[in-house]
């Protein structure tokens, strides 16, 4: 056969791992060229997007001072080594050993059994796990540096240790190991195939999935509770739901979700639904589906949200019920701006919310946690420059900073699934929903960021002002009910405790189990988690805890029996289009389904 004829046969299928991952490299090279470039452009030009080389800095000057304190953190960790070596030399040799260090409760990066049973990534697991621990301990633990300071450090010391966890990398995890020769390293090449498809959709930059986005359909198999829009203007689609009961209480209930992500968190699947379960309980179920802003919405207002959102949600309100007297939910931010205008309508003496409840929602911002270290003057003037361009944030940008809180569980332990492990990405709601973010218009997003975040005004009488109104959230005298989340790692729960010192009326604290999502998100057939509660509710947050009393399950009964009595006699149920509002369209509505 001639060296012609020999060139011209068609290459065969790649079948081996490396000739797998050539094929595919060389294949992607335009998208691979697009990546290795993007690291190259700064964030609005800045070379420290974060603010983070000066609180190091002089996080370093500092310990150059206390050499004392640095020794004895490092004889320290020696003396921790040398434990784990001499406990893995006796398992060397049949001894039983207990662990120097183990992972933390919840932590998922160490629980496929190799991590344990095989000595050697036992030792590198638990090797980690002490050294990770002694550098965010020591860069914690450094005198003269400003709470602030101290706050970003730790925070970006544990974002690096997190991004060297020996279960990022293929050849220190046992896993990864297992996978590769069992499948001779397809996983691998399915991995490589997964980065390229990612980073051609992100334009040359990685957007990782979190989940399976066509997994997931609006109406179909998410967000599918019946309801109907019967209200919109250039902020919010009004959902009115269908009752599931004959009778419904009189006063309608007003859901304000955050305007920093969709409104169907509150309606995933029938399963756990927090709409349907309210509905299902006999309340007239509204909700506020805030659009997805564009450029033209760039120069919106907390007065105009305050203006288009609640209010014109309240006046549709009365048109499709004939009811004034209404009582609501704020969730998150949502809840935030449910604060604000509860204290503007107790200045106005307007008494159309007889009682309200706040999901994982801040008035206080003093202990606001780990967002607090994206909130500074030079990132917010970085922020304001990004957001010039275009008039708003990009919903991907907020979402980053969001998975930053949860990095292992929301960004490695994704990046393993879909890169080293070279699996789909899962089919989760949870995740879709998370993964459908929405822009930040500019003039609101850098108001509510600097008055609450960075000056934390709103909770000062008169600190705040909407519509040249001062606010005062002591004004507010109606019931409050304040849901908190033990691990809620965005709106934590002695930051949303301070609200009962804030109101003026009664306020029903609770503590429910997991976190902003899991602990809100939690129907009672579920039978998961639980929650605690202090009747006596003492304005003191150690007393509160001290006299708390566990209850196994989900909170949301105790919410019902709270909020019934608050709700008006039973009445006939309403049919969405029955009073004076047509029906513009079914839910979730086109406001849901718009996509940055």
């Amino acid at each position: 056969m001639s060296k012609k004829k020999a060139h011209s046969k068609k290459s065969p299928k790649p079948d081996t791992t490396i000739d797998g991952l050539v094929h595919l490299i060389e294949k992607s090279q335009k998208n691979f060229t697009k990546f290795l470039a993007a690291p190259r452009q700064t964030i609005s030009g800045l070379l420290d997007p974060f603010n983070v080389v000066g609180p190091f800095a002089r996080s370093a000057k500092q310990l150059a001072l206390h050499p004392v304190k640095l020794v004895k953190a490092n004889v320290d960790l020696l003396q921790t080594h040398m434990r784990l070596w001499q406990n893995t030399a006796r398992r060397a040799i049949g001894q039983d050993a207990k662990p120097v260090a183990e992972a933390d409760k919840g932590d998922r990066r160490f629980t496929s059994a190799e991590w344990e049973e095989r000595a050697a990534f036992d030792f590198i697991r638990q090797s980690y796990l002490i050294t990770s621990r002694w550098l965010v301990d020591t860069m914690s633990d450094i005198e003269g540096l400003s709470a602030e300071d101290a706050h970003k450090v730790r925070f970006h010391t544990k974002q690096i240790t997190d991004a060297l966890s020996p279960s990022n990398f293929m050849l220190s995890n046992p896993e990864v190991i297992r996978e590769t020769v069992e499948s001779r390293g397809q996983n691998l090449v399915r991995g490589v195939k997964n980065l390229a498809r990612d980073i051609k959709a992100g334009g040359g930059a990685l957007k990782m999935p979190l989940t399976d986005e066509n997994a997931f359909e609006l109406g179909v198999n998410i967000a599918t509770t019946p309801g109907k829009i019967v209200y919109q203007n250039d902020l919010i689609q009004l959902i009115q739901y269908e009752p599931l009961t004959k009778q419904v209480y009189r006063r309608p209930l007003l859901i304000v979700p955050p305007w920093i992500n969709k409104y169907y968190i509150l309606d995933l699947q029938p399963s756990n639904s927090f709409i349907r379960w309210a509905v299902s309980k006999g309340y007239t179920v509204f909700v506020t589906s805030w659009v997805n802003p564009d450029e033209s919405l760039s120069t919106k207002t907390m007065e105009d949200y305050l203006d288009e959102g609640i209010f014109a949600a309240l006046d549709a309100i009365k048109a499709a019920t004939g009811e004034a007297e209404v009582t609501m939910i704020g969730y998150c931010v949502g809840g935030t701006l449910t604060g604000a205008a509860l204290a503007y309508m107790a200045a106005k003496r307007d008494k159309r919310v007889k009682a309200t409840t706040f999901f994982a929602a801040q008035m206080d911002f003093s202990e606001a946690g780990d967002l607090k270290v994206f909130i500074d003057e030079q990132q917010l003037e970085s922020l304001d420059q990004r957001m010039a361009e275009h008039g708003y944030l990009d919903g991907d940008k907020m979402s980053t900073a969001f998975n930053m809180l949860r990095a292992n569980d929301l960004i490695w332990t994704v990046y393993v699934n879909n890169y080293l492990l070279g699996k789909e990405p899962m089919k989760f709601d949870l995740l879709y929903w998370n993964s459908d973010a929405t822009r930040m218009p500019r003039t609101l997003h850098m108001y509510y960021l600097r008055e609450c975040y960075l000056h934390n005004n709103l909770a000062k009488p008169g600190g705040m002002a909407l519509h040249d109104v001062p606010i005062d959230l002591g004004k507010v005298k109606i019931p409050i009910y304040l849901q908190a989340s033990i691990e809620d790692h965005i709106a934590p729960y002695p930051s949303v405790f301070k609200a009962k010192q804030l109101f003026s009326g009664p306020v029903r604290f609770m503590l429910a189990g997991s976190g902003h999502i899991a602990g809100v998100i939690n129907p009672p057939d579920a039978n998961k988690y639980n929650y605690w509660m202090n009747e006596a509710q003492p304005k003191d947050l150690d007393a509160w805890m001290e006299g708390a009393e566990s209850h196994p399950g989900s909170w949301w009964d105790d919410w019902d029996a709270w909020l019934a009595p608050l709700s008006g006699e039973l009445v006939k149920a309403r049919k969405p289009g029955a009073g004076k509002l047509d029906i513009i369209e079914d839910a979730p509505g086109s406001y849901a389904k718009l996509k940055s």
